[in-house]
């Protein structure tokens, strides 16, 4: 069987058997801040699991896209090494929402591995929790599985939990034995390739609660994962998963490109590359860039290993995004956002590749220097500060340096690492950073039971409801009602504001926001009655300035496309009352006329007043018709099409205007880079633009009181003209400061200290920033002759340094200006360096400075007798 062929049997199988076919969420979890990556086919069914969500069928199964390569879930370093881990893998599962239950499981399971793919029965164990007598009990029933080969493990092996609490529950998985004279039982979960785990059977029955006690849950799930790579390899009698025809076309292309051929010492780097590259291309797809926070660094570390195993290949340019049209061929028939952000996946590769290819030669080496210097000792330890210094002056990830020093025998010193990284994170807020929600929040109050959170907000801004629950989060409220008005925050568009009206009692709305399939309204305080009707008001304006920005974003981004091209697909969006903001795929700044091409045609759009409709319908329907579906983006079989005249039609949930003419006017105010391939718009409509033409026409009034006789069109030219003067003055100003303060250089150097037949130089100047300290430094090693000097400001608060060397003793004596101020600069609270000739430095204790120039000569004698 091929793979595509071992993908649809499994679909069809239990397609037959009353299961919804839904597509992969995409890897990138867009409503779970507790997860980088998408890790495990269960993770867009979490919801339901946690009691937050519901779905409109009990039976579902999927092929979900994963991607582990961090936290408890990360085997990067058995990658490529072992026939059988990835970072990126296909998980086939299907699931039960409080319907059937394990007996089902079990039979279903055992009929596709042995009846429909023919798995020899004799070569599969199964594995059940110790305490779970009826998943034990079921395998002997509904199998004929032989009775031996039905094995007990404890919590490690077999007990499945989502978190510290809630659901959780037993697990029963099926191991397939590869050897050639079969399997001894204790082999079963021992780690070993030959005798590997292909299914596992979750069965959710349990809520653990904080004190750690299990709860009967009232409804029972099962949830079931398949490694796609691994049954297929099996499936094929393939002795490896990178034997499969899920890899080999990469791998041969890899080849390909290289010269190399696909055997020892060349199969685990180009295993590496083939593995690493479906990781970054899925999470590419799916709008995720590499950068230096949170998963974006986790796709440059994955990156920047792969490129390192490429030289091992002899790759010393870019190569890796000419693998991407292979990895598409190969897998765009089941995943076709490949084949559409193909060449935006390549453009953010080859950039990547690029980028790292310039500091990699430089980094490798200082790696060769520290492991030259350790050859001649005894010791095969890597120093963690010079593994911190690759990472934090080249990049190198850690685990890159621990690669490479585990090639030379020796072993990083992570201790020591780790010790630098944490003083330099607390140095330093990173920004991005995946938090969860803070504040003290109480469990919710039932206050009426049945359905809620029912959106009538697209007919009405004002509601008749009931409160349904309520719970404190801090000092707010929130609020679930029966039915509402009220928008939650979704797909980039902030939440409605207004009031609730309890009564007499009225309470403003200062958010609202979605957990599960409740629509929450944060209030800073509540009646003690909840009982009473409520009547739900959203503040109009604010949802008609929102809709403006909102259908103003949709022609922006059909705009871009007919502009800029149809790869620049939206990478994040905010619309606001008072502003929108579009994040898009695009490798290189708009040019300003293009800018001025979009703002134009959507302004043509505004004023064609076209009109704005909706329509509910399937999602396939939705497609086939042109609707532009996000990628990120989560959409059920029924969506809501939004469709303006014919210039847009996508698939969105936000609330819109009835035509385009009520937009008013629509402008553009920036466009810059927010990371490597995504450029970010930020634009205005309606009274917000309006406003911003009337701050620009008072503006433009008072230059025209200062340049009264200047025609309009020439005041830039005139404006442009005096900024020019003022830096030639500048200039100036500033040579005659450098000139005045390099004439009392000569003096300095007339009373320098004799050392060795050289000039010693240590002196307090007056400066006013760093490039005047540069001018002194040039000016005392033009005037030195043969010597040293080290001099040091109080600029501001902090110290300033500059150490100079002349060139025949940095020739002869090997003296070094960077090693010298280091050490100055250590003495007044800080640090620095440089080239030989000249370096700076810098420090926060003022009033060490004397001292540290004191300690001139004594230094430098010590670096010469060194």
């Amino acid at each position: 069987m091929t793979s595509a062929e071992v993908r649809q049997s499994f679909l069809d199988f239990f397609r037959q058997r009353g299961h919804e076919i839904v597509p992969s969420a995409p890897v990138i979890p867009q409503d779970d801040p507790t997860l980088l990556f998408t890790n495990a086919g269960m993770n867009q069914f979490k919801d339901v699991f946690l009691c937050q969500g519901t779905r409109p069928y009990r039976r579902v199964a999927d092929t979900q896209k994963c991607i582990r390569v961090s936290g408890k879930h990360n085997d990067l370093e058995e990658v490529g090494r072992d026939t059988y881990h990835h970072t990126f893998f296909e998980m086939l599962g299907n699931w039960s929402f409080g319907d059937y239950y394990k007996r089902e499981a079990i039979g279903w399971a055992w009929e596709l591995l042995t009846g429909v793919w023919g798995l020899p029965k004799r070569r599969l164990w199964a594995t059940v929790h110790h305490t779970d007598e009826e998943a034990s009990k079921l395998w002997r029933e509904v199998t004929d599985i032989d009775p031996g080969h039905i094995l007990r493990f404890g919590d490690k092996e077999n007990f499945w939990e989502m978190g510290e609490t809630g659901p959780c529950g037993p697990c029963s998985e099926i191991h397939i034995d590869l050897t050639a004279g079969g399997c001894d039982p204790e082999w079963v979960n021992a780690g070993r390739a030959d005798v590997i785990e292909l299914w596992n059977l979750v069965f959710i029955q349990y809520d653990r609660k904080a004190d750690r006690v299990l709860a009967e849950l009232p409804a029972k799930h099962v949830d079931t994962g398949m490694g796609m790579e691994r049954v297929t390899a099996v499936l094929q009698s393939k002795p490896s998963n990178y034997d499969t025809d899920l890899f080999i076309p990469v791998l041969e292309a890899i080849a390909v490109i290289t010269g190399r051929t696909y055997r020892d010492p060349y199969q685990v780097p180009m295993r590496v590359v083939a593995d690493h590259l479906r990781a970054l291309s899925f999470a590419i797809a799916d709008g995720a860039i590499p950068s230096n926070e949170g998963r974006g660094y986790v796709l440059r570390r994955l990156l920047r290993r792969a490129a390192r195993y490429g030289r091992q290949l002899g790759m010393e340019q870019p190569f890796l995004y000419q693998l991407v049209p292979t990895l598409a061929k190969v897998m765009g028939p089941s995943f076709p956002e490949l084949v559409e952000r193909g060449p935006h996946i390549q453009r953010v590769v080859h950039s990547e590749e690029e980028s790292f290819g310039r500091t990699l030669s430089r980094g490798l080496e200082l790696f060769e220097q520290v492991t030259g210097r350790l050859r001649g000792s005894s010791s095969r330890i890597f120093p963690g500060v010079e593994a911190f210094r690759l990472f934090d002056t080249f990049g190198f990830p850690a685990d890159l340096t621990e690669l490479m020093a585990r090639e030379v025998g020796l072993e990083v010193e992570m201790k020591e690492f780790q010790a630098l990284m944490e003083e330099q994170r607390r140095r330093s807020q990173l920004a991005g950073k995946l938090r969860l929600a803070e504040g003290e929040t109480s469990e919710w109050q039932i206050i009426r039971e049945g359905e809620h959170s029912l959106f009538t907000g697209y007919q009405s801004l004002r509601e008749s409801a009931r409160v349904c629950q309520v719970r404190r989060q801090g000092e707010l409220f929130q609020v679930v009602l029966d039915r509402t008005p009220f928008y939650a925050e979704s797909g980039g568009q902030v939440g409605d504001r207004g009031v609730l009206r309890f009564g007499d009692v009225q309470s403003a709305v200062l958010d609202t926001r979605k957990e599960g399939d409740g629509i929450l309204h944060v209030v800073e305080r509540l009646p003690d009655d909840l009982s009473c009707e409520v009547e739900a008001l959203v503040e109009a304006d604010l949802r008609l300035n929102t809709a403006r920005h909102h259908t103003a974003t949709h022609l922006l981004h059909a705009a871009l496309h007919r502009v800029v091209g149809e790869h620049a697909r939206q990478a994040g969006s905010l619309v606001a009352p008072d502003r929108l903001r579009f994040d898009f795929t695009h490798f290189e700044a708009v040019r300003p006329e293009e800018l001025e091409r979009i703002e134009a045609m959507v302004n043509e759009a505004v004023r064609g007043d076209l009109a704005v409709e909706t329509e509910v319908t399937r999602y396939d329907e939705a497609r086939a018709k042109g609707a532009m579906a996000l990628f990120g983006e989560k959409y059920g079989d029924r969506v809501r099409m939004v469709t303006i005249g014919e210039f847009s039609r996508e698939l969105c949930g936000g609330t819109h205007l009835r035509s385009t003419g009520q937009i008013g006017y629509f402008r553009i105010v920036s466009e810059g880079s927010v990371a490597s391939g995504v450029r970010r718009i930020e634009a205005l409509a309606g009274e917000a633009s309006a406003a911003l033409i009337r701050q620009e026409q008072r503006v433009l009034d008072d230059l025209r009181r200062v340049f009264p006789s200047t025609p309009i069109e020439k005041i830039p030219g005139q404006v442009q003209a005096l900024l020019e003067d003022r830096k030639a003055l500048e200039r100036h100003l500033r040579k005659l400061q450098a000139e005045e303060a390099a004439s009392g250089i000569g003096d300095l150097v007339q009373s320098a200290k004799e050392l060795d037949g050289l000039k010693v130089v240590a002196a307090r100047v007056e400066a006013r920033d760093g490039e005047e300290m540069k001018s002194l430094g040039d000016a005392l090693r033009a005037q030195l002759g043969r010597g040293v000097g080290v001099l040091g400001a109080v600029i501001g608060e902090k110290v300033s340094l500059i150490a100079v060397v002349t060139d025949d003793l940095v020739r002869e004596k090997k003296l070094q200006a960077g090693r010298l101020v280091a050490e100055v600069a250590k003495m007044v609270g800080g640090g620095g360096g440089g080239r030989p000739h000249m370096a700076l430095a810098g420090g926060k204790e003022a009033d060490k400075l004397e001292e540290a120039l004191a300690a001139v000569p004594r230094l430098v004698r010590n670096m010469l007798c060194s």
